[in-house]
């Protein structure tokens, strides 16, 4: 009886092992076998450099255009000042600024961002007891967003509804359609 030596089963083309593989949903790529390691189609290659070369084409001309800028130009660009109402307050582990942008909430090492035309509603409340000022930010499609923030004194809580009331006045009613 002739036994053959190594495994004889064919190797697995699944998920598992390649998970570019989907079956049902992509094709393998055409590859020849040359000593049992697969090699790229040579159509396929050129194709895969010249892509690759454009890309750092575009990267290194980008790199110049930005260099060749003049200094003048920048400091024009730059975004000016803006006068008015600005909200914010913050302790060990939450932030909440308002200004002339929107509304920005942070919670630890998460943020978002909110412009005015994309609140629908922003609401406070104090708790009853403690010295948690919370701000909810709703938007149109139903969302809202709840930041709390632990004030260092209860009576905190009144300056700080004075503070985001200007800001709102001032800017959310601006973009209301």
């Amino acid at each position: 009886m002739e036994q053959r030596i190594g495994s004889s089963s064919q190797p697995l083309e699944t998920a598992a092992v390649d998970p570019a593989s989907i079956p049902g949903l992509t094709s393998p790529a055409p590859t020849d076998q040359k000593d049992g390691v697969p090699v790229p189609d040579s159509d396929s290659v050129p194709d895969a450099v010249q892509l690759d070369k454009e890309a750092t084409e575009e990267s290194e001309a980008e790199a110049e255009s930005e260099t060749e800028t003049p200094e003048a130009e920048t400091s024009e660009t730059e975004t000016p000042e803006v006068e008015g109402p600005v909200f914010e307050a913050s302790d060990r582990r939450a932030k909440i600024i308002a200004d002339h942008s929107g509304v920005r909430l942070s919670l630890d090492d998460q943020e978002c961002e909110f412009r005015w035309d994309e609140i629908g509603a922003v609401e406070t409340e104090t708790s009853r007891f403690g010295k948690r000022f919370t701000v909810t930010v709703h938007t149109p499609d139903r969302r809202w967003y709840p930041v709390e923030i632990e004030a260092k004194a209860k009576s905190q809580h009144q300056e700080w509804e004075t503070e985001l009331d200007a800001v709102l006045d001032t800017y959310f009613e601006e973009s209301a359609p």
